[in-house]
C-alpha cells in the first residue's frame, strides 16, 4: 500500500466466513480483513491490512491442506531435477565394454582426432581399435556387462558409466544395492530438490556401514564425466568416539589394507598428517573431537561428509551440528536407524542439515507441518484437525522420501534365523509395592512432582524406576538423606525386598543354563543395576563378561570377541550397558537377550535389542523386555509406542495420524500405581481376547463394522462372541489379519486405537499354559518358547509373570505370526 508499490512475493489468500486472511510464503499471517465477497477470479485485487494482493490462481482444497505451497518454491512447483537421470541401459551400447574388472590401471589414451586426456582419468580409458575411425568412446573402470555388475544411473552430462567396484558389489545384498544407488543419486544432485544430501534411515543391521563404504569408494575412484578427476578426493566419517575403531575395521574388512588410506583421529593422531598430506583419503573423527579441531579443518574441502548415528545432531543449535555446518562440503549423508526419536523438530534439524533450504525456517515448518500433525494425533482432535494433519503428514512424507531411505529389519528375515520378541510383565512383590506407595505418599516425592523444575521430575521418575528394578538400589550411595528418598522408606525392608523382575530372572536364567547350551545378554541403562545382576550371576556360579562406560576403549572389542567365541561353560552371560554399548557391538555368540529396564527413548532399547540378531547369528533369537506390572515401567513402554508411532507414520507408512497418542493427563498418570491388574497396557488396549494367543474378534460384516466405527459399546456386543455359529474356531482372528484389513477391528478396540502397534503381538495370559485352557491341543504353541514356558509351569501360582506379549519375525511370509509355534 506504499505510494511506490513493491513486490513482496507470493502469498496465500484465504476466504472463509467473510474473513479474508493473507499469509506469506512461510505461512505467517500478515493481514486480515472483512470481505463482502466469497470468491475471487485471477487478476482481481483486494486490500488486506497494509498490503494489496492480486489473485493469481486458485488452490484446490487438497493443495492447500497438503501445505505444499509452504515448502521451498523449487520443490513445491516440481521443478526439474538438478541433474536428469539418463538410464545407463539406453546409453551403454555406444561404448565398448570389453574391459576386465581385474585389469590393471593404465593411462587413458585417444586417437589422433580425439581430445587429449589428463592423467586424472586413470579410472577409465578410451576404446580404440587398429584404425582411428573405429573409436567408440570411453570405457568404464569396471566391466558394466559383467554378471551382477552394479551400474549406477547417469546424471546429466555424463559420458561414461560409473560401475561399483565388483570387489565390493559381489557382497551387496539386493536391498544394499538399491541403497548404494539411492545414495549416489542423492549426492550427485539427481533428485528433484535443492541440495546433494541423503538420510539413510534403515533400521539396525541392514548394512548402512557397507553401503556407505561402497558409495565413498565409488566417489573416490570414479567420475561420470570422462576426462574429469574423481568426484571425491577427501571423505570425512563423523561418529561417536566409541565407533571410530569399528569404522576403521569395516574399511579394512571390505577394502583391505592397501586400497584406501584411512586416518582415524584418536589420541595419537596428528591432524596435519591429513590436512597437509596426500596419503589419506578418509578421515574418521568423533563428534566431540570435531568440535575441538573445527578451526584446523576450515580450510579443508571434504567432498563427502557422512554422519553416523546422525540423530546426534537432532538439535540445530548443539555444538556438533554447528561444527558440521562449518565444513566445506556439498554432499552430506546422515546414517541413523531412528530418524524420529521424540518429535518432528528433531527430524527437521536433520533434514535441514542434509538439504538446507527445503523450508524457509523451523518456525515455518513448525507452524505449517509439525503443529497440525501433532494436533491431529490427539485423541480429542476435531475432524478438521485430523484432515489437515493427515494431509500435511502425507505431503511431508512424500517430500522426504525423495532423499530419505527407510527399510525395516523385516528385510533380514530371509537371511537371518527367526526372531521372537516377548514383553514380559513381572508382578511386583508385596514389599516392592509397599515401598512404591511409601515413596509416592511421601512429602519429598509430592514436592518433586508439583515442582516446575524438570530436573525434580526426573529425580522422582528415576527413583520409581530403581524400585521397579530392585528397592535396594535406593540405598546405593545414599549418604545424604536430604538428597535421597531413604528417609521416606523403611531401610530394612528396602534392603531385603526382592523385585518381581529379579524373581523371574533368577528362575529364567536357571532354566536356560540347565536345559540349553545357549548364552544370554543382560542389558540395563543403570550401572548400579548391572552391579546387581553381576551379583546374581556370581551367586548362581554362572560365568559372565561385562561392558559398560568404565570399560577401556581398547579392551571392548577384545571382550566382545572372547564372549562370542566362548561356549556356555566359559561365558554364559554378557552384561551390557544400553547407552555405552548400544551401537557398533555384535554379540552374535548369544541367542537370548533380556532388556531389564526400559528407556524413554525407544532408539536406545531398539539398538540394544539389535545386538544379537545380526549377520553371523546361527540360532533362533529370543528377546525379552521385562516390565513391572502396573508401575512406571508400563508407562514408559506405552510412551515408547507413542513415539514409535510418530516415526512409523512418516518413515514406514504404518500408522494413521490419530494413532498411538496420549493426552497430558495420561502423561501425568505415570506417578500412579495400578495394583489390581494383570497388565495395565492390555487394559488400555481394551482388547477382547482371552489371552490364548489370538484376538477373539466378533465376525461382523464390513457394512455393519463401518456403521459402528464411532459408536458406543453396547451391552450386547459381548454376547455370542463367535459370531453366531461356526464353532469356536470361527471367531478366532490373528493380529496379522487385523493389521492387513482382513478382519473388522472390534468397536472397543477402535475406541482405543492409539495402541494399535500392540496388535502386531499376540496377547498371552500365563494361565493359558498351566491348565486354564486344557482344550488347547498344544499349549507350547501359545508361547513358542520352551524355556519361558517351563519357567511359568513351575510357578503355578503365577507369582512372577502376570501377562506376556509376543511376536515373531521369520523368512516365511506365509507363516502367520500367531500360529508359528
Amino acid at each position: 500500500m506504499k505510494k511506490n508499490k513493491t513486490w513482496d512475493g507470493d502469498g496465500i489468500l484465504i476466504l472463509k466466513d467473510h474473513v479474508c486472511t493473507l499469509q506469506d510464503s512461510s505461512g505467517k499471517v500478515i493481514g486480515r480483513t472483512r470481505a463482502v465477497f466469497t470468491t475471487m477470479s485471477p487478476g482481481e485485487t483486494v486490500r488486506v491490512g497494509s498490503y494489496e494482493a492480486e489473485a493469481d490462481a486458485r488452490l484446490s482444497d487438497k493443495e492447500f491442506l497438503s501445505g505444499r505451497m509452504f515448502i521451498n518454491a523449487e520443490v513445491a512447483h516440481n521443478s526439474p531435477p538438478a541433474a536428469v537421470v539418463v538410464p545407463a541401459s539406453s546409453a551403454r551400447p555406444q561404448f565398448s565394454t570389453t574391459a576386465s574388472p581385474s585389469a590393471g590401471f593404465r593411462p587413458p589414451y585417444a586417437n589422433n582426432n580425439a581430445e587429449k586426456l589428463s592423467a586424472a582419468t586413470f579410472y577409465a580409458k578410451y576404446n580404440t581399435t587398429a584404425t582411428s575411425s573405429t573409436t567408440t568412446g570411453p570405457i568404464p573402470r569396471h566391466d558394466a556387462s559383467a554378471p551382477n555388475a552394479l551400474v549406477l544411473p547417469r546424471p546429466a552430462g555424463a559420458t561414461v558409466d560409473v560401475v561399483v567396484d565388483p570387489y565390493l558389489s559381489k557382497f551387496l545384498r539386493p536391498h544394499q544395492r538399491d541403497g548404494v544407488q539411492f545414495l549416489y543419486e542423492c549426492v550427485m544432485g539427481m533428485k528433484a530438490i535443492p541440495g546433494n544430501g541423503a538420510l539413510l534411515a534403515d533400521e539396525m543391521g541392514l548394512g548402512k556401514t557397507l553401503m556407505t563404504i561402497a558409495l565413498a569408494w565409488t566417489l573416490l575412484k570414479q567420475n561420470p564425466v570422462w576426462g574429469r578427476p574423481p568426484v571425491a578426493s577427501k571423505v570425512m566419517i563423523v561418529c561417536p568416539v566409541t565407533l571410530i575403531g569399528n569404522w576403521k575395521r569395516e574399511f579394512r574388512k571390505w577394502l583391505g589394507r592397501d586400497r584406501v588410506a584411512v586416518f582415524p583421529v584418536d589420541g595419537k593422531a596428528k591432524l596435519r598428517d591429513f590436512t597437509n598430506g596426500k596419503v589419506y583419503q578418509v578421515m574418521i573423527i568423533g563428534y566431540e573431537k570435531l568440535r575441538l579441531v573445527q578451526s584446523e579443518l576450515k580450510h579443508v574441502t571434504f567432498d563427502l561428509v557422512v554422519c553416523d548415528e546422525g540423530h546426534r545432531i537432532k538439535s540445530a543449535n548443539n555444538k556438533s551440528a554447528l561444527a558440521l555446518r562449518t565444513l566445506k562440503t556439498p554432499r552430506r549423508v546422515l546414517l541413523t536407524g531412528t530418524p524420529i526419536q521424540n518429535d518432528l523438530g528433531e527430524f527437521f534439524s536433520m533434514i535441514d542439515f542434509v538439504n538446507p533450504g527445503l523450508f524457509d525456517s523451523y518456525n515455518a515448518f513448525k507452524k505449517e507441518f509439525e503443529l497440525p500433525i501433532m494436533r491431529s494425533r490427539q485423541p480429542d482432535a476435531r475432524k478438521h484437525d485430523i484432515e489437515l494433519g493427515r494431509a500435511r503428514s502425507e505431503e511431508l512424507a512424500k517430500l522426504t522420501k525423495t532423499f530419505v531411505l527407510r527399510r525395516t529389519a523385516d528385510i533380514l528375515a530371509k537371511y537371518l534365523p527367526p526372531k521372537h520378541e516377548f514383553v514380559v510383565f513381572c508382578k511386583p512383590t508385596r514389599s516392592q509395592l509397599d515401598i512404591c506407595k511409601e515413596l509416592l505418599e511421601s512429602k519429598v516425592m509430592k514436592s518433586l512432582i508439583k515442582s516446575d523444575d524438570m530436573s525434580n521430575h526426573l529425580r522422582a521418575i528415576t527413583a520409581l524406576k530403581k524400585v521397579c528394578n530392585s528397592p535396594k538400589l535406593l540405598l546405593v550411595n545414599a549418604s545424604d538423606a536430604t538428597d535421597t528418598f531413604v528417609s521416606t522408606i523403611d531401610r530394612t525392608k528396602a534392603q531385603t525386598a526382592r523385585s518381581g523382575k529379579l524373581v523371574f530372572l533368577e528362575s529364567f536364567l536357571q532354566q536356560l543354563h540347565d536345559e540349553t547350551d545357549e548364552k544370554v545378554v543382560l542389558v540395563s541403562s543403570f550401572t548400579q543395576t548391572l552391579d546387581l545382576l553381576q551379583s546374581l550371576l556370581a551367586s548362581l556360579a554362572m560365568p559372565f563378561h561385562r561392558l559398560d562406560g568404565s570399560t577401556p576403549m581398547k579392551k571392548r572389542q577384545e571382550i566382545v570377541d572372547t564372549f562370542n567365541a566362548a561356549d556356555q561353560a566359559r561365558s554364559f552371560a554378557f552384561l551390557l550397558s544400553a547407552k555405552s554399548g548400544g551401537a557398533g557391538i555384535n554379540l552374535v555368540g548369544a541367542s537370548r537377550l533380556i532388556l531389564f529396564d526400559t528407556d524413554w527413548n525407544p532408539s536406545v532399547d531398539l539398538q540394544a535389542m539389535a545386538r544379537i540378531h545380526r549377520d553371523g547369528q546361527k540360532r533362533a533369537v529370543y528377546i525379552y523386555r521385562l516390565l513391572t506390572t502396573g508401575c512406571i515401567d508400563e508407562k514408559i513402554f506405552q510412551r515408547q509406542l507413542t513415539k514409535k508411532g510418530l516415526a512409523d507414520n512418516l518413515m514406514d507408512g504404518k500408522a494413521d495420524s490419530s494413532e498411538n497418542s496420549f493426552t497430558m493427563s495420561e502423561l501425568r498418570d505415570i506417578f500412579t500405581i495400578y495394583e489390581d491388574t494383570a497388565c495395565h497396557t492390555h487394559d488400555l488396549l481394551e482388547c477382547n481376547c482371552d489371552g490364548t494367543g489370538g484376538t477373539h474378534i466378533k465376525q461382523e460384516s464390513v457394512e455393519s463394522g463401518s456403521d459402528h466405527v464411532d459408536g458406543h459399546d453396547d451391552d450386547d456386543d459381548d454376547d455370542d462372541d463367535d459370531g453366531g455359529g461356526g464353532g469356536a474356531g470361527a471367531g478366532w482372528v490373528s493380529a496379522t489379519q487385523v493389521l492387513q484389513g482382513q478382519s473388522i477391528v472390534p468397536k472397543r478396540m477402535q475406541a482405543k486405537n492409539r495402541l494399535k502397534a500392540l496388535l502386531e503381538f499376540t496377547h498371552i495370559d500365563p494361565r493359558a499354559v498351566v491348565g486354564k485352557y486344557d482344550d488347547l491341543e498344544d499349549k507350547a504353541d501359545v508361547l513358542g518358547d520352551k524355556v519361558l514356558q517351563n519357567g511359568l509351569e513351575i510357578d503355578p501360582k503365577m507369582e512372577c509373570v502376570s501377562f506376556v506379549f509376543r511376536r515373531m519375525m521369520c523368512a516365511d511370509e506365509d507363516v502367520d505370526a500367531t500360529d508359528d509355534g
